[in-house]
């Protein structure tokens, strides 16, 4: 399985940035391992000073559930009691809210990337981004 390196990493902030840019949004970036560890947090022009720890939270979600958190925001509908509390339970290091997706290489999940400043739209769209720079499925 590869490994998900910093070189790697700054791709796909870079990515985001771009995707960013393209919607006119202020953005920041945050891309961990598949054990949730931060790799690379980049916080854009612009972006709030909370940006940084909750575009990570979204990111180390998406890694811990494997699946990106825009499924988890709708999966909030058929088991509320879970989802609606797993931020709380996890002491806030993992937000299951719409804007990080994982990172996927040679068929494995080695990552995630999370993002946040815009609409929910947005950040899931420039976490796509970010993710499809480096993902090799």
């Amino acid at each position: 399985m590869a490994a998900l390196t910093l070189e790697m990493a700054e791709k796909a902030v870079k990515a985001a940035q771009a995707k960013a840019r393209e919607l006119g949004t202020p953005m920041t970036a945050t891309v961990v391992d598949d054990a949730g560890r931060l790799v690379l947090s980049a916080r854009g022009d612009g972006a709030g000073f909370f940006t940084p720890e909750t575009s990570r939270a979204k990111a180390v979600a998406a890694a811990a559930f494997r699946r990106p958190t825009k499924e988890m925001a709708n999966l909030r509908e058929s088991a509320p009691a879970f989802w609606g509390n797993v931020a709380a339970v996890l002491g806030g290091a993992a937000l299951p809210s719409i804007s990080a997706v994982p990172i996927i290489s040679g068929g494995k999940m080695i990552g995630a990337v999370g993002y946040d400043s815009s609409t929910d739209e947005q950040d899931h769209l420039c976490a796509e981004a970010e993710a499809a720079a480096i993902s090799n499925r």
